[in-house]
Parts: structure tokens; sequence; C-alpha cells
């Protein structure tokens, strides 16, 4: 888990921040007062003090650039397995916004997936590699079959990695696997953006955050430009304020992704739907939640636009909730709305 605090990092998000200004001239119409309101807000974000402590947690086994990370000593071992967008920080935010923290204070010893820079080795995986030689060999390396639970695109590998070794129970989290639910203009846009980053990623076997922003920003590109205003009237020392930062922190962050592992979300995801046409199968096996031989929980959001409802996967019991995407895990309600009856849900209720 997170412990104090220490020296705030250079900020310079978020990124790439001419997108992001050209978007904000956008939405604005060029609106000299609202201009000034975002820019007012960019740069108190950007100056900030407030940054997240360094965790704690312990490495418990690595496979590549992939590590389990072991936040709590005992208690019945659970497994977490973020985005590969962005980082694992979401999982265990601040003291009071921590999903880890909720859960080693319920008895369990989490351990989190931390899918690391991608190394020479890890540049020719695509999803599924990852999910074989990355993933799979760490769940083995506990030596026994643990819970899994799977937050955003990591409970889409989680439903994979369950097919071929299905755990005691399996969470989905705010989980995209009907990709046809996101509607054609929304899959559209996000082809467009793909023709737009390959030839340079490709080059490189990388996809850095930084080509991926501009994606999810067009998917509320208004609430993306006036979440700086709102910021900009904040008081500084506000705990809503220090709240903000860390998760605009965690957003602009994260390692790149190997290129094969972008190219199949991409193009067999948003493109084909191969996961909600039951077309995607790994190591010889379909990857299906509704089939799985195990109790799966699957927490849906109704108002989420990251994943939206009619992308989740139709398998298990469905949680509802009415949170974002984000605040489902961070919010000031997520202790209530998602802690508390996942840590019920694993202990059988």
């Amino acid at each position: 888990m997170v412990t104090q605090a220490h020296a705030a990092p250079q900020r310079r998000g978020p990124h790439p921040l001419p997108v992001f200004l050209g978007l904000a001239l956008k939405i604005t119409r060029g609106d000299p007062g609202r201009m000034a309101d975002i820019l007012r807000g960019l740069r108190a974000y950007q100056q900030h003090s407030h940054a997240r402590p360094p965790s704690q947690a312990a490495v418990a086994a690595q496979h590549g650039a992939t590590r389990l990370m072991l936040h709590g000593r005992s208690g019945a071992p659970v497994v977490l397995i973020p985005s590969l967008i962005n980082g694992p920080e979401v999982l265990d935010l601040a003291p009071g916004a921590s999903f880890v923290e909720h859960l080693v204070a319920a008895g369990f010893s989490p351990l989190t997936v931390d899918w690391g820079a991608p190394g020479p080795d890890d540049l020719t995986l695509d999803l599924d590699g990852l999910i074989q030689q990355r993933l799979l060999p760490l769940l083995a390396a506990l030596g026994q079959p643990v819970p899994v639970i799977g937050y955003c695109l990591g409970g889409t590998i989680a439903a994979a990695a369950a097919a071929i070794a299905p755990p005691p129970r399996l969470a989905l989290i705010a989980t995209p696997f009907a990709f046809g639910g996101y509607g054609p203009e929304r899959r559209q846009a996000m082809l467009t953006l793909w023709d737009e980053i390959a030839p340079g990623a490709e080059a490189s076997g990388l996809v850095p955050i930084e080509l991926l922003n501009p994606g999810f920003w067009e998917l509320d590109p208004a609430r993306a430009v006036a979440k700086f205003e709102r910021f900009g009237r904040m008081d500084p020392a506000a705990r809503e304020a220090r709240h903000y930062v860390l998760v605009e922190d965690w957003v602009n962050s994260g390692p790149p992704i190997p290129f094969f592992a972008a190219a199949q979300i991409f193009e067999r995801f948003y493109g084909e739907d191969e996961p909600g046409a039951g077309r995607w199968r790994i190591g010889g096996r379909p990857v299906d939640p509704a089939t799985l031989p195990c109790p799966v929980l699957n927490v849906v959001s109704l108002t989420d636009r990251i994943v939206p409802a009619t992308a989740a996967p139709d398998a298990g019991g469905r949680l509802e909730l009415d949170a974002g995407h984000v605040g489902m895990m961070v919010g000031g309600r997520a202790r209530e709305l998602l802690y508390e009856p996942v840590v019920r849900w694993l202990r059988g209720g």
C-alpha cells in the first residue's frame, strides 16, 4: 500500500498537451473567458505540490517486465489485474481511496499485476502472448488457484486467462467484452485513431500513452476539457483537489504497451468484435465468461463513458452501479458501491 508523501513530479500533462489545447479550443469555440479558465486549471494542476506516495508492495513473482506485487502479509490471496493502459496505481490510489487498502483491512492479501515497461522480449507479444507467457506463469507461481479481479481491460484479460486456468472466483469490473456495444461511431473513431498512430508505433514496437489519450478524450471531449475549468476554481489544499491531482497523474502516466497487443485490441476487438462475437480463442479454448466453471461477478456501471454497459460481458451475477469508470474505483462512494459488495462476494455472499 502507499505510504507517506514525497516530492511532487514535474508535470507537463495532459499528454500530448498541444492536442489537448486544440481540443479545448474546439470545445470552447475559442471563447477567451473559458480558455483562460482552462489554462488557469492546467497551471494549477501542473504546479500542485501533491503526489502519490511510493508503494511499499513487494515483488512476489516476475516474468519478463510483468510483476506480481504483494500488498498484504497475511490473509487469503486475491489477484487484481488492471488494464494494460495506464498503471495499476488506480487500485491503490491513496489512503481512503484504495481498493487494495480495503481488501487488506478485510483480511485479504491482495496481489496486483504490474505490466511494467516492455523489454525486448515483450515486443513480439500480442495480448494473447502477454496472457499466456506473462500473466499465467505469475498466477501459477502462487502455487494454488486464487480469486481474480479484473478492472477495465484487465477484466477482459482476466476472462481470457480464466479460459485456460479457471480461478475459484472471477470478478469483472467495468470490463469491455462485447465491443459491438460501443456502437459504430465510437468503434470507427477508435479505428481512425489506430490508422493514425499505427505506422509510427509499428516502427518503434511500442504504443505510448501519449498516442492513446486523444482517443479517450474523444469519448467525452466536453468533460475532458471542463474538468480543468472546475479544478482551477478548487481550493488547492482541499482533499478534492489533492484527489483530482492523483487521478490526473494516473491518467497521464503508464508504460507503453507492445505494438502487437495494441493492434489486437484495436483491429480484432474494436474492429471485428472477436470477443463479443464468440470468435476469440486463446490456447485453443474459447474465451466466454458465461461458460466458465467458476462463480463470476459482473460489475457494470450504467453511467460509464469509457466502458458503457452495452459493452459488458453477458455473464455471471450482475452488479449495476451508478458511478463513472474511474469514480467506481476511487470516488467518494467507491467503498459503498464497489469495495464492500466485492468483499462480500469474495466471502461467498
